[in-house]
């Protein structure tokens, strides 16, 4: 049977590299993913519910990846969010996908 999960490695916000194995095969976004391996205090990533309508789960991608083309509405999000850099990203728009093996991406700080 096919591996459906991806190695990602995940820099949280106290600079804590966390290699995981996220699951393709549940629709889930970075975000979703983080919270379900409680890498952010609860509360404090995702709390829009992953709609692009805050900055919560903000990430930088540090890896070389192919990522789908921001959305007006993250790019609206992020043009308004503090800590953004060159490489941010919302870790909701990212999707789970087999194309993201090897991914790494650090968490924004709180802001």
């Amino acid at each position: 049977m096919e591996n459906k999960d991806i190695s990602i490695t995940i820099i949280d916000r106290e600079g804590v590299t966390h290699k995981i194995e996220a699951p393709t095969d549940m629709a889930m976004n970075l975000m979703e993913v983080v919270r379900s391996f409680e890498l952010a205090p609860e509360g404090t990533i995702g709390v829009c519910g992953g709609m692009a309508m805050c900055a919560s789960c903000q990430c930088y991608v540090n890896s070389d990846h192919e990522l789908p083309e921001m959305q007006d509405d993250e790019e609206a999000m992020l043009s308004e969010a503090f800590y953004v850099k060159d490489n941010s990203r919302l870790g909701c728009q990212i999707q789970m996908t087999p194309d993201m093996e090897g991914l790494e991406v650090e968490l924004a700080p709180e802001s």
